[in-house]
């Protein structure tokens, strides 16, 4: 027998009893507990009680007590047209903001990427959207569309165009209004998980590429996208469903006005709970949006996965 056998025998440990393996388990438990913990009252518990509420008929100021009533909401809900309009609305607001948002921050992580003069300046002012609270933004937005002194209009009859409009008020301008807004307020954030990306591709690969007589579009194609695709999936999966959930910053700007076209299915389920005391049926209309959120999910799981799979 060899020295180094000899020597890797004698310092191979030996395998944890079951007693200290349990006490290992106990103490992992013990520290994750307390960041567990207010994820169970604070997220889980409520997602519960409001499943449970979409099957009772729970009413606000109502003397009775709550009945189970099953599924007689999501029945309702199926034939409610109001709430598949304000649906289709949030799908059109969703898709409508991530994907601009989405090209515009790429675009922006490029030219942020190269090596530019006071670059470190330009990458602090791109996140100044993103450090202002959603109804500031809301305010400051609906200053600028204005329809007597807001800047926009301003600009438009000091450059000939027009007398300006009511740009949220208007049946025909409210939703792409806010769309702008969206944009404006939520392409920060894509753009630092890009940035983030493209930091993280091998100038080697770049440089290669350039030496064999690949143009800007070829090494984009070749090199800088493969390398940020997972990354891309990832942030456009969470802004689609961040941005169906937006309440505040269309809130802010419209109250879903005018005549229900920029009525996102978050502000349908709040007005039925919060005004009209409907609180079952708000809860069912939660129900539908965690279910396609859910969806939306799995589907970007799968995808993952079999990406994984292939490479």
């Amino acid at each position: 027998m060899t020295l180094a056998t000899a020597t890797t025998r004698s310092t191979k440990r030996p395998p944890a009893p079951d007693g200290d393996r349990r006490l290992t388990d106990h103490g992992a438990w013990f520290l994750v507990l307390p960041a567990l913990l207010p994820i169970l009252v604070l997220s889980v518990g409520p997602l519960l009680y409001g499943i449970a509420l979409a099957f009772t008929d729970a009413q606000s100021g109502r003397t009775a007590p709550t009945q189970w009533i099953g599924l007689l909401n999501f029945r309702d809900l199926l034939h409610d047209t109001l709430f598949w309009d304000s649906f289709r609305i949030g799908l059109l607001w969703a898709v409508g903001v991530t994907v601009p948002q989405f090209l515009l921050a790429l675009g922006l992580a490029l030219l942020l990427n190269q090596n530019l003069r006071l670059r470190w300046l330009a990458r602090a002012l791109a996140i100044i959207p993103w450090a202002m609270p959603e109804v500031v933004v809301g305010i400051m937005w609906r200053l600028v569309y204005n329809p007597d002194a807001g800047i926009l209009n301003e600009t438009l009859r000091d450059l000939g165009l027009g007398d300006g409009r009511d740009w949220l008020t208007s049946l025909a301008t409210a939703l792409p209004a806010v769309i702008v807004v969206g944009v404006w307020a939520g392409m920060p954030q894509t753009t630092v998980v890009l940035l983030a990306g493209l930091q993280n591709t091998p100038r080697e690969l770049h440089e290669a590429a350039a030496m064999d007589g690949a143009g800007a579009w070829r090494r984009f194609r070749t090199v800088t996208w493969p390398a940020l695709r997972p990354v891309a999936l990832a942030i456009t999966a969470l802004n689609l469903i961040w941005n169906f959930n937006s309440f505040a910053l269309v809130y802010v700007l419209t109250s879903g006005g005018p005549g229900g076209r920029t009525r996102l299915p978050m502000l349908f389920a709040y007005e039925e709970a919060f005004r009209y005391g409907q609180f079952g049926y708000a809860a069912a209309m939660g129900c539908v949006m965690v279910a396609v959120i859910s969806v939306v999910l799995a589907v970007h799981l799968v995808g993952r996965l079999r990406g994984g799979d292939q490479r």
